[in-house]
């Protein structure tokens, strides 16, 4: 509603570029299918993708329409983000080790954290806060779980790189929480 509102007065329709975004990611590993032998998606890859982007896209909507706040609504396209991300990389290379390696369960942990917060704080900012901080605490103790439980080994993760990685994501967390705060400070 709001977003046919500001196209009537010449506004962006952030809609309309968010779901074009989407499709030309779904897009993307087609051009590196004619690109490079190396990618080989097949139809059940093309359907998990478009399932995750899906599910992104309409989890930043849902979170989008809960508040005109800005930084509410980027916020929540934070969030949505960097849970397409986690699942993206996790279920398509793995983040320790390969995709196979047992220990990358532990991720969709961080994400069930992210959403079941979300949801048992009525995905209010101040509790959005909370939800993205225990993500991010999630996002951190993942490798160090893996790796004190031995169920992967420091030559297969690759430390650094995962630390690296799961640095990023805890900063996507971390930014998110730091929007939903600034939503709900200014929501009073």
């Amino acid at each position: 509603m709001t977003g046919q509102r500001n196209i009537a007065r010449g506004g962006i329709n952030w809609r309309l570029i968010g779901w074009t975004v989407a499709a030309a990611l779904l897009l993307m590993p087609v051009l590196a299918m004619q690109a490079t032998p190396e990618v080989a998606w097949g139809p059940g890859d093309f359907a998990a993708f478009a399932l995750v982007l899906g599910g992104a896209g309409l989890a930043c909507e849902f979170l989008m329409r809960k508040a005109a706040n800005p930084s509410y609504r980027a916020a929540s396209c934070v969030a949505a983000g960097a849970g397409l991300l986690l699942l993206w990389a996790n279920a398509a290379i793995g983040l320790i080790g390969s995709e196979g390696e047992n220990a990358n369960l532990l991720y969709f942990g961080v994400l069930a954290i992210a959403v079941v917060g979300a949801a048992i704080g009525g995905f209010r900012a101040r509790r959005m806060v909370h939800a993205c901080v225990a993500a991010a605490l999630g996002q951190a103790a993942v490798p160090v779980i893996a790796l004190s439980a031995g169920w992967a080994s420091v030559e297969m993760v690759g430390s650094a790189d995962v630390l690296m990685v799961s640095g990023g994501f805890i900063a996507l967390w971390l930014v998110a929480a730091a929007l939903f705060r600034k939503a709900a400070q200014s929501a009073q």
